[in-house]
């Protein structure tokens, strides 16, 4: 069995107790070195064989999972983050299939999620934006021409950005092409949500690329946009006294 397990945003312990059981019974570990905290390695049982894939291809990647499975061990594949988010699992899983090794995937806690806690920031707030976007900037690696930044900023909706710090004038260019994005919506520069270094930049879509130059941002951050950075919003209806919900009636 194979289990591609989350490791979370940054700090050690955002790992889910599922997460950090199985790395304590793993036989071998692949972890995303550039990325994973390593303390999470202290999990580890003695005698378990670590390989850090910062510095190996998909294929020796899998000539080290797949042997260790068909032996019988118990191998995590432990990536940043959630493995569904820019991950690269459906590759590794699509060999594993085709190996007939058998895998699960256990969930973590994305950092988009961990930028929303540094910033004390709710994304989906009534009346401003009830939707969020994950994307990234096409830098190296393409993006669909459907899902160009410009063509997604037009949404004017929460707006978070991977994989994009180190391109931020490109950024900047794209978002305010949208239409719906003005050089004072309000954004954000969040550097390593969670981990100890953690730092927060408060700012506009105009100021982006100022604040990125000024604080030498260029990797391990996530651009956030939108109105959910402001100070205006509905209240929810949820706890509103003259809303009837299946637990609770409406006051008069």
């Amino acid at each position: 069995m194979v289990t591609f397990v989350g490791a979370g945003s940054g700090a050690a312990d955002l790992i889910t107790v599922r997460g950090a059981r199985l790395l304590g019974q793993a036989d071998v570990i692949v972890y995303a070195g550039s990325l994973v905290n390593p303390e999470l390695l202290q999990l580890a049982k003695p005698g378990c064989r670590v390989y850090d894939s910062a510095r190996m291809t998909l294929e020796e990647v899998l000539d080290v999972m797949v042997p260790a499975a068909r032996a019988g061990q118990a191998v995590v594949r432990l990536h940043t983050g959630d493995p569904s988010l820019y991950g690269a699992i459906r590759e590794q899983m699509d060999a594993l299939d085709a190996a007939g090794v058998a895998y699960e995937v256990v969930p973590g806690v994305s950092s988009f999620c961990g930028a929303a806690a540094a910033l004390k920031a709710e994304y989906t707030l009534p009346d401003v934006s009830q939707t969020v976007i994950i994307t990234r900037m096409a830098g190296r690696t393409p993006v669909p021409e459907r899902e160009q930044l410009r063509s997604l900023a037009a949404h004017g909706s929460t707006m978070v950005l991977f994989l994009s710090s180190g391109l931020i004038p490109q950024v900047v260019e794209e978002l305010l092409a949208g239409g719906a994005y003005t050089a004072d919506t309000p954004a954000a520069i969040v550097y390593k949500a969670t981990w100890p270094d953690e730092a927060v930049y408060r700012c506009t879509v105009g100021t982006l690329a100022e604040t990125a130059e000024r604080y030498r941002i260029t990797r391990t951050a996530l651009i956030t946009v939108g109105g959910f950075l402001g100070g205006t919003y509905e209240r929810s209806k949820l706890y509103d006294p003259g809303f009837a919900t299946g637990y609770r009636e409406a006051s008069r």
